[in-house]
């Protein structure tokens, strides 16, 4: 009798004392088919990926260095030496050479004007099209697609002669409509094609309960159209402020140019600083860098999150 109770007593604790690894074995398991899930492709893949980014990494870092040499030691050392003696000099030197306070503010004037002015254009375009579904849609697709095609240098001729008739040369308003003009063919060409998917229930639900097209418009589809649109805002911002064949024909004065008409100046015909130029390279690239790392969460979220959930 004492024997049996304590065999019974003995075996629900023996049996609770061995539970905790049995329910700890597919936490070991599921972390050792992790450890070990790392084969030699993974590792190939990882170390191509590390080459790849040294390798884009490389001519900023020798940007970088360059900006702060002399000009004797860069023609004694080469490009990829170390700094002998660091010259922060420079910097503030191109920086009141090329007026780059007076470039920076107005490349950050266009860029932002040339956003607003393609976003709003794509966004009108598109709902036309893409939801609209107005007469000759594909027509209108096919024209907005030839713009991105054609290149600047064919189209910079005409602009020229257009923009001297109409008193719009060399002034930043009249260049930042042009842009942002160009920009919002590529922005309806794509928002159309987001747009076309969008759930037609929506809209009609919405029609049903005695929204207008504006209503429709604000309420539901540029919510819903955000990460689209925030990308499109990022790309655009980029893409204006590294433009330098339309501001170099249309925006000649200094007060209009913008940074990379600025940075120019750097390099004459018969004479060359290349420590300068780093200098100006690392000016003109320190914005974007800032920008980027600003607005890195929204990029990210609208290239993953979709246009339309």
């Amino acid at each position: 009798m004492i024997t049996r109770n304590t065999h019974d007593t003995d075996t629900p604790h023996t049996a609770r004392e061995a539970a905790p690894p049995s329910h700890a074995a597919p936490k070991e398991h599921a972390r050792n088919r992790t450890t070990h899930g790392r084969g030699p492709g993974s590792y190939a893949v990882i170390t191509a990926v590390t080459l790849f980014v040294l390798v884009f990494l490389a001519p900023f870092a020798i940007i970088l260095v360059n900006s702060f040499k002399t000009s004797a030691d860069y023609r004694a050392n080469g490009s990829l030496s170390w700094p002998e003696q660091w010259n922060w000099d420079i910097i503030g030197d191109v920086w009141e050479r090329v007026d780059f306070t007076q470039k920076l503010l107005n490349s950050i004037q266009i860029s932002l004007g040339v956003v607003v002015i393609a976003v709003l254009v794509a966004l009108f375009n598109a709902y036309a099209i893409g939801i609209g579904r107005i007469r000759w849609r594909t027509a209108f697709l096919v024209f907005f697609l030839g713009v991105n095609v054609l290149p600047q240098e064919g189209l910079v001729y005409p602009i020229y002669y257009l923009f001297k008739e109409t008193g719009l040369y060399d002034g930043k308003l009249g260049y930042t409509i042009l842009v942002g003009i160009t920009y919002s063919a590529f922005g309806t060409y794509l928002l159309s094609s987001v747009f076309s998917t969008f759930p037609k229930e929506l809209i009609e639900a919405a029609s049903l309960d005695g929204a207008g097209r504006w209503t429709i418009l604000w309420r539901i589809v540029l919510p819903m159209s955000w990460p689209t649109l925030s990308v499109m805002c990022v790309f655009f911002f980029v893409w204006s402020w590294n433009e330098f064949l339309y501001p170099l024909v249309l925006l000649i004065s200094n007060d209009n140019q913008t940074v990379p008409l600025g940075l120019s100046v750097t390099q004459g015909q018969y004479t060359s600083d290349p420590t300068a130029l780093s200098a100006a390279a690392l000016l003109g690239v320190i914005p974007m860098i800032a920008f980027f790392l600003v607005f890195q969460r929204t990029l990210t979220r609208g290239l993953t999150a979709g246009a339309v959930k």
